[in-house]
């Protein structure tokens, strides 16, 4: 199938809160694929959801072929070695050197020996530029070779599937480069899938290969980088070149100013 990941149909919300509704969406073998949105858009639950943490309440999501919501205990273990995980700002784990860092999931989830372990765990370093800082422990590098060492760690397995979430957020704009390189070249190297929420527009246009816009929990917008930057949508426009008000507006909604203030308007609208 041409697709590792689908989701048809998806609605999920907390309590009475909708945050996605009636979602399709589909993510290629092989290919980047950007979800980008305004905050609160839903964008971070949909990898909840592909990830299994949490259940959608109608719709389905698969990957590789299997009901992620139909996966018992076991099988969703066994699927979530097939993923890699970026997360927000990296989430190493402080008290672990790099090396430690990385050989985590290898030592989590296979039984492989400390010898194989120790070479592969140099070789994903190597790919991310930071073989050389191994034995240091993540308060001793910088933000962006931080990242660099979750990267390394969330393509340790190589899975089929890897997901990122703000990869950019915090970064100066050589890391930024340096992160987006790394996740264009990785994908490529390892025929992967990688799924890529931000809100950078610029490094996301860069490497990924199409692009969907969310909104209060639907898609309204997708298509390719450069079809985005061209389009003429109302929203997809404000996204792109940072105008502060549009279809998001600036003000949240509710009463007008003069409304909370007591101000009356007259029939010739003077107060």
């Amino acid at each position: 199938m041409p697709n590792l990941v689908e989701i048809r149909d998806l609605h999920f919300s907390y309590g009475d809160r909708s945050i996605l509704s009636g979602l399709n969406m589909d993510f290629p073998r092989g290919k980047v694929v950007a979800v980008m949105g305004g905050s609160g858009s839903g964008k971070t639950t949909i990898l909840r959801l592909i990830g299994g943490q949490i259940q959608p309440q109608r719709g389905g999501i698969s990957v590789d072929g299997q009901a992620v919501q139909s996966l018992d205990i076991k099988a969703m273990y066994a699927l979530r070695r097939k993923m890699g995980m970026l997360f927000q700002h990296g989430a190493l784990f402080t008290d672990l050197s790099v090396f430690e860092n990385v050989a985590f999931p290898l030592r989590e989830h296979t039984n492989l020996p400390e010898s194989l372990i120790h070479d592969l765990v140099l070789m994903k370093l190597h790919a991310v530029g930071l073989r050389n800082a191994a034995n240091l422990k993540p308060a001793e590098v910088s933000g962006g070779m931080a990242r660099r060492v979750a990267l390394a760690r969330a393509v340790a397995l190589d899975p089929q599937l890897i997901m990122y979430d703000e990869p950019f957020a915090g970064l100066d704009p050589i890391s930024m480069g340096v992160i987006a390189n790394l996740i264009r070249n990785l994908n490529d190297a390892l025929g992967s899938t990688s799924i890529l929420v931000s809100h950078d527009v610029h490094e996301s246009f860069a490497i990924a290969d199409y692009v969907y816009f969310l909104s209060q929990g639907k898609i309204v917008a997708q298509g390719t980088p450069e079809q985005m930057l061209n389009s003429s949508d109302p929203y997809v426009k404000q996204f792109v070149h940072a105008e502060h008000d549009g279809p998001v507006p600036f003000h949240y909604p509710g009463k007008s100013l003069a409304d909370d203030l007591g101000l009356k308007r007259t029939a010739g609208g003077h107060s």
